[in-house]
């Protein structure tokens, strides 16, 4: 039996009317949803779909479609909202999709349409969301898969991560353990659903709690695209939502700051801001907690399904990531590489089978201290040396740069070169002279190997679309490196 709809069922029995779900237009109670999810688990089974796809934004109904292929047995697809229609085609294919469910399905057929997959025309189902029929090719997928979520992958190329309900809940539970999730909380929902974070600690999470999750979609807290933030309407959102708890990616949490060190008064009924995705600055923490903030950073990976460990109230240590949770056993190879047992990932698709006793290599380099607290030092596979001998985690820098106000976005290299080059993009309005203001700020902070010597004007932001920034807010090397190989040089040559 699922944890999560054991929680919903005991919840419509013990407060049917508590509010489950809330948003701008509509709210459900706890039995209202429950019914919505028989209703949808019922009209899925009776559809003959045997693999489904979830292009929508947040939601309401996005929730309900989750938790009936629950009920349901049928795996589920999220689409990442930055994938490129090649992308999605790609997913289709490898996850073998059979149906797509959506809140977009004009779009959705002229994209099928696009990529020349035979679809039929979008059917309503009982919640707000419509159901398109297509043919792929038939794939199995691996044993007891309920959801598979795509990871950008480092070259373009997304990778299907297989996930069992059993593991996600598992982390669920120890997640709504070490953070002290409750029946009284208001979740905030900032990021997307197809999102493996927020759908495991902005959706499973809450309901564990019996708590209310506020869902207003992604245009109502400021965010467009992959990286768009509307800093005036997020901060508002936290406000009006009058939230006890929310995720942030460190960008998030950058604009946040600034706003608050601008003027903008803080929201007052925040208890718990859990900050992933991308490493965070020791220096943007120190501001929040100026501010009073409850920032706590946290680690995880899809193939761990999301969090590893986090931070807590009572059981903080920042600079770290925080202890592992409850399921979880750490160890480290000789190179400081992490290794993740517990709940972990059936394999990726089209590739071979984990079994149960595998320890994953995460690509993370870390250590515990004598407390038991998580921390990382940089990707194994990121680590530069420099020409006098150093090893440099170019993670580290960009930390420290990208806290700076003038700096947008950066990328660090380093590797056999006798000093460090950043690649930077400026905030708008912001000139070379105060760049270099921020640069000589942020290496005030870093011993003198990994400060930056020098650095590039970037033609334009780092982005999804141009293939220089992943979704989840980091930067794609390799492709950054291309672009700017020939100025990066120049400073070589010059020295």
């Amino acid at each position: 039996m699922s944890r999560v709809l054991g929680a919903l069922d005991r919840f419509t029995s013990e407060c049917p009317n508590r509010i489950a779900l809330d948003s701008v237009t509509a709210s459900l109670t706890y039995k209202e949803l429950s019914a919505a999810v028989t209703m949808l688990a019922t009209e899925l089974q009776q559809s003959g779909a045997h693999v489904l796809a979830l292009a929508a934004d947040n939601s309401p109904a996005w929730a309900v479609a989750d938790l009936a292929c629950i009920r349901a047995a049928i795996p589920l697809i999220p689409v990442p909202h930055f994938f490129s229609p090649a992308q999605i085609g790609h997913l289709l294919q490898q996850a073998g999709v059979d149906a797509l469910i959506t809140d977009r399905a004009e779009s959705i057929a002229a994209l099928l349409h696009g990529l020349s997959i035979d679809h039929q025309p979008a059917q309503q189902l009982s919640i707000s969301l419509e159901i398109v029929f297509i043919k792929t090719p038939e794939i199995e997928l691996p044993n007891a898969c309920a959801k598979v979520t795509f990871t950008s992958g480092s070259t373009g190329e997304p990778k299907g991560v297989c996930l069992q309900q059993i593991n996600m809940e598992t982390v669920a539970a120890s997640l709504a353990n070490s953070t002290g999730a409750e029946s009284d909380d208001r979740h905030l929902s900032l990021l997307p659903y197809a999102t493996l974070l927020e759908n495991i600690g902005g959706l499973y999470v809450p309901l564990l709690a019996g708590a209310t999750i506020v869902v207003p979609g992604m245009a109502a807290v400021g965010m467009s695209g992959a990286s768009g933030l509307d800093v005036e309407r997020f901060v508002m959102a936290l406000h009006t939502s009058k939230s006890t708890t929310c995720i942030m990616i460190p960008q998030m949490l950058h604009a946040l700051v600034a706003a608050l060190e601008q003027g903008l008064q803080r929201p007052a009924s925040l208890r718990y801001i859990a900050v992933g995705g991308a490493p965070v600055s020791t220096h943007l923490l120190q501001r929040a907690e100026v501010l009073g903030l409850p920032v706590y950073e946290g680690y995880g990976l899809s193939e761990a399904a999301s969090v590893v460990a986090v931070n807590s109230e009572g059981n903080c240590r920042p600079g770290s990531v925080g202890k592992p949770l409850p399921h979880i056993d750490l160890k480290f190879s000789e190179d400081g590489e992490i290794l993740v047992h517990g709940a972990l990932f059936s394999g990726y698709l089209g590739e071979a089978a984990l079994t149960v006793d595998d320890y994953w290599p995460t690509g993370d380099i870390g250590y515990l201290d004598e407390d038991g607290f998580l921390f990382l030092s940089g990707r194994k596979k990121h680590i530069f040396i420099t020409a006098f001998g150093r090893n440099v985690s170019p993670e580290w820098m960009e930390r420290e740069l990208s806290i700076e106000p003038a700096i947008a976005q950066c990328c660090v290299f380093g590797e056999a070169r006798p000093f460090n080059v950043a690649v930077i993009v400026p905030r708008e309005s912001v000139t070379g002279k105060m760049v270099q203001q921020a640069v000589d700020s942020a290496n005030a902070r870093l011993p003198d190997y990994a400060t930056v010597s020098a650095w590039v004007n970037a033609y334009e932001p780092f982005s999804v679309g141009n293939g220089l920034w992943t979704g989840t807010g980091r930067p794609r090397r390799l492709n950054i490196l291309d672009v700017y190989a020939d100025k990066i040089d120049q400073h070589y040559k010059e020295s």
